[in-house]
């Protein structure tokens, strides 16, 4: 008994050992982590167990049976964050350059059955050279049964990537399928073909942080929801983004203890300039309405002008998606329109409430965004909006125009609650706009045609560019103060809390993709 233990304890120590690369020290966060290394340090402290520890590969040809490494270049496992169960798997690069193969596969997929069996979150910690090639087709099968877990779990349980290596080829797929993938800045890219096949077949010459560095997908592609200095500081973002998500689709997010107060926000009454067509930054009214550092943004270089994110209102965890005039006027365009119904969808998956601040002066014209499909771009927004169940609370700062006033969760579409600052402007177009169109034979006939547009301006802005036409018909529940909005938003949420929708019985619907 004591010789086998002995040779179990030698498999176990080989198995830790990988490739042979040495362990770096976590305090030197700059450095990049071992597989394991990494797990350690997401993980709660003493809360890891392996699955598959033994597992190696099959193949026997190309001299790869004199190449045998116990795990077969991945860890998995499950254990603790903060105390909450989770899945995960970690790839490691010193062995076959974290290259999956047929068991490699089996080993992902094992934990994702029983993330979903379980209903636990599932994080994939990517760091792969793409398929060992010296397999073949099993390889290639074995990123197929990955991808089919990915959307068999896809609403059910949170799926989280973090991109710390090379992820290149088919690899990229699996993580383009989770929620939430995050990458490691100057150490970690992706892409579909790399810069010497684009070199070959484009004779472009790009490198690898050019073509799918973290820098490229968090600005240009949106692929990245966020970006991290080094392996540490990916992992600490994991641990907060976990925080603000339910275990699962039967469950809410736990709330957080939270001591009421007046809840007044007097600063919240100077933030809109008086000039209309002066921007602001949309960042100062959220955080004037949530629980103090609590805004854990997404996609914040990507399509700037909408903010989406995560933040705690009176203890509770919600999902913001809000207009950002600072940058192009708070438009909707093609990518703001994906960006944000891509995380009101994840929002509504996940029983997480949605809060709407608007600011939108319409869509942004010209032939780039028509040929780019901004009539269907659009639509997922609307389409995302229209069909989300949660808890859905809208506040008008200022512009709510055309058609972008119905898409950013009017009462139209199903908000529960409209509330609207003085401020606030709905109407078809511009007071400007409009005046040249209604009063255009009174403008032309007039002596001073310049002055008779400022005079059907002001009329026009008067009568429609307010809140209080669409109170009226009901389209706003209340006109209310910039400075009690944190205290109607915490009362509304409250009251919404056990809402029930019952949707049509269907499959699914048909979203515009």
């Amino acid at each position: 008994m004591k010789d086998k233990i002995k040779i179990l304890e030698d498999k176990i120590a080989l198995a830790h050992l990988g490739g042979g690369q040495k362990r770096i020290d976590t305090q030197h966060s700059k450095k990049k982590l071992t597989a394991r290394e990494r797990i350690n340090y997401l993980l709660d402290e003493g809360s890891f167990e392996e699955i598959g520890m033994l597992v190696t590969h099959r193949t026997t040809e190309f001299g790869m049976q004199n190449e045998i490494y116990f795990g077969d270049g991945v860890v998995t496992g499950y254990g603790t964050i903060n105390g909450r169960m989770v899945y995960i798997f970690a790839q490691d690069f010193t062995v076959f350059g974290g290259a999956l193969s047929e068991t490699h596969a089996e080993k992902i997929c094992k934990v994702m059955d029983l993330a979903l069996k379980t209903g636990v979150p599932m994080i994939g910690l990517n760091d792969s050279g793409g398929a060992r090639i010296q397999e073949g087709v099993r390889s290639l099968g074995g990123y197929a049964d990955i991808f089919y877990r990915n959307v068999r779990s896809s609403g059910v349980i949170p799926q989280i990537s973090a991109i710390m290596g090379p992820c290149a080829g088919g690899a990229v797929y699996s993580p383009a399928m989770t929620d939430f993938t995050m990458m490691v800045e100057n150490s970690s890219y992706m892409f579909v073909t790399g810069p010497n096949v684009v070199k070959t077949v484009t004779n472009e010459t790009v490198t690898s942080e050019e073509l799918g560095g973290a820098s490229t997908h968090s600005t240009k592609s949106g692929v990245a929801h966020i970006t991290s200095a080094n392996d540490v500081a990916c992992l600490e973002d994991i641990k907060t983004l976990l925080r603000y998500l339910p275990q699962n689709n039967t469950e809410t997010t736990p709330k957080v203890a939270f001591d009421f107060g007046d809840e007044i926000r007097e600063e919240l009454n100077t933030i809109i300039p008086e000039n209309a067509n002066k921007p602001y930054d949309m960042h100062s009214v959220i955080k004037g309405i949530i629980d103090t550092d609590s805004f854990y943004e997404m996609h914040k270089n990507f399509a700037e002008n909408i903010i989406v994110g995560f933040a705690r209102l009176g203890g509770r965890s919600l999902g913001i998606v809000a207009n950002q005039p600072n940058f192009l006027a708070g438009v909707l365009d093609v990518n703001s329109s994906i960006k944000a119904a891509r995380f009101t969808r994840f929002c509504d998956c996940f029983n997480i409430p949605l809060l709407v601040l608007v600011d939108v002066p319409g869509f942004l014209p010209g032939t780039d965004q028509e040929w780019s499909g901004i009539i269907t771009h659009g639509a997922k927004l609307l389409y995302a909006l229209s069909d989300a169940t949660v808890p859905r609370v809208t506040v008008i700062t200022r512009k709510a125009y055309g058609g972008a006033y119905d898409v950013m969760n009017s009462k139209h579409i199903g908000a529960d609650m409209n509330f609207a600052w003085p401020s606030a402007e709905i109407a078809v177009m511009g007071a400007k706009g409009a005046s040249e169109i209604i009063f255009k034979k009174e403008i032309a006939a007039a002596e001073d045609p310049g002055a008779k547009l400022l005079e059907k301006e002001a009329e026009y802005a008067e009568q429609f560019a307010t809140p209080y036409g669409a109170a009226q018909r009901g389209f706003i529940d209340e006109v209310i103060l910039p400075q009690d909005t944190r205290r109607k938003l915490i009362k509304a949420f409250s009251m919404l809390e056990n809402k029930v929708s019952d949707l049509p019985k269907r499959k699914h619907g048909n979203i515009p993709l």
